[in-house]
This record gives structure tokens, sequence and C-alpha cells, in this order.
């Protein structure tokens, strides 16, 4: 594995930028697909997201100046590209972002590529109901086990806020898989 300077140099150098490119999917497009997925709750979405996400790490490569870590960077294009899919898609469809969220997590029972079982779907559920905001910082704290530090450079928001919005995200989630 080479380092993420080393891969951000030969990123940025014509010679080495495809097979480099080739790298940088190999290394990152499973933590960003599913980091997509728990936000767009639907296989195929998630994987028009992350392509989008790719082609914008990819145009935007020259950018990237090196503050934070790469994959904060992608996590961040991820999350950008997701949550635009998300609004464009309610927009489409007419529907409000919480009618879209209910469609999603409906859609879920359905989805071929959803292999939880019923309290997985409870879950799911629970964690949809949250402000965007708790949504994803439950999903980066509790399932890809980032640190609070990585989760603040990738969302740009204090530790602090951060820890009162996965506080509040447990409890809410507890609550309402305690009612069901």
């Amino acid at each position: 594995m080479i380092s993420e300077e080393t891969l951000v140099q030969q990123l940025k150098q014509k010679e080495t930028q495809s097979q480099s490119f080739e790298v940088l999917i190999n290394t990152y497009k499973e933590r960003l697909y599913w980091h997509i997925r728990r936000i767009v709750l639907n296989h195929d979405d998630a994987d028009d997201v992350l392509q989008n996400t790719f082609i914008k790490v990819f145009k935007n490569i020259e950018g990237f100046k090196g503050d934070s870590k790469l994959y904060s960077w992608m996590y961040r294009i991820a999350t950008n590209e997701a949550l635009t899919f998300l609004k464009s898609k309610s927009k489409k469809l007419g529907l409000s972002d919480i009618e879209l969220q209910d469609r999603m997590i409906g859609n879920l029972e359905a989805d071929v590529y959803f292999e939880g079982d019923a309290i997985q779907l409870r879950l799911q559920k629970a964690i949809a109901a949250l402000p965007e905001k708790q949504k994803l910082v439950f999903n980066m704290k509790y399932f890809e086990e980032l640190k609070y530090e990585e989760i603040s450079e990738i969302l740009d928001t204090s530790v602090g806020g951060l820890k009162a919005s996965y506080h509040l995200a447990v409890k809410k989630i507890e609550a309402s898989l305690k009612e069901d």
C-alpha cells in the first residue's frame, strides 16, 4: 500500500494518473459505497452516486491541497453527492424529504441487496427518521467506526457538536426501537 501523499502526487501526474486512479478506486470503493448506501439506502442509487463521486474526485484532484486526509476529502465529496442526489430525487418525484425517506424505507424491504433481518430493518427505519446531520454522524461513528476527529474533518463540524449529535441520535434510535 502506497502512502496517501505518494498516491495524490501520482494522481496529479499525467503519466501515472490512470494507474493511480485505479489504485484509488480499489482502495476506497467499498468504504465509500457503504457510506453512500447508508445515506441513499438503495444499491443502484449508491452505485450511481459512487460513480459520480469518483468522477468528481478525478476532475478535482488537482485542487486537492492536502489540508485534510485524502479519504476525508473523498468522504466529503461522497456525502455531498449523496445528499444532492436525494434532494434531486425528491424534487423529481414531487415528494418532501420525509416522504422520500418513507418511500426509501418501504423499498428497503423489497431490495434484493438488503440482507438484514427484521431487527436491522427496524434499526434502518429508526436511523432514517433522524435529522440529516444526526443520521450522518451516527452512520459514520456506529457503522464506519470513524473517530470524531475524522468525522469532524469530513463534515467540517466541531468534535463537541458531533458528540452531541451522536448522543441525541442514539437516544432517538433507542426510543424508536422501544416503541415498535
